[in-house]
């Protein structure tokens, strides 16, 4: 696990790092997905991948309050397996080979470790209350 002290935003984490680089690799292979998925297949799993790192980086700016940073991470959660979803039917659907669909799903479940080793650690990542003095 990265040591939170020197982690300063969010861009800095492992976490988000492996979700945009797992984004932009689906992106990538989404451009191949037949027309007619555009506004179905591609635009979910585009949608959903996105969020993963949008839900990572919200959650890093609600550090002061456990439950609010634990449910951004939750939510970031929830859509990294619904990505792991579109992929298997890119892949059933024949527009992704097995193999880039093996390699993504492996990389959401790393993601997906992370988001719950971060939840069920969050004092690790919190920012410490100051207790205030008259």
């Amino acid at each position: 696990m990265t040591d939170s002290r020197k982690i300063t935003h969010h861009w800095q984490l492992d976490v988000y790092k492996l979700s945009v680089d797992a984004d932009m690799g689906l992106f990538e292979l989404s451009k191949k997905f037949p027309r007619e998925e555009m506004y179905s297949l591609t635009d979910q799993v585009r949608r959903s991948s996105r969020s993963v790192s949008s839900h990572i980086a919200e959650g890093w700016r609600r550090r002061h309050y456990e439950a609010a940073f634990c449910d951004k991470l939750n939510g970031a959660e929830t859509e990294a397996a619904e990505t792991q979803t579109w992929i298997e039917y890119a892949v059933r659907c024949g527009y992704m080979t097995a193999k880039d669909g093996r390699e993504l799903h492996r990389t959401y479940d790393r993601i997906l470790g992370k988001l719950v080793r971060m939840q069920n650690n969050p004092d690790v990542w919190l920012i410490p209350r100051t207790s205030k003095r008259a």
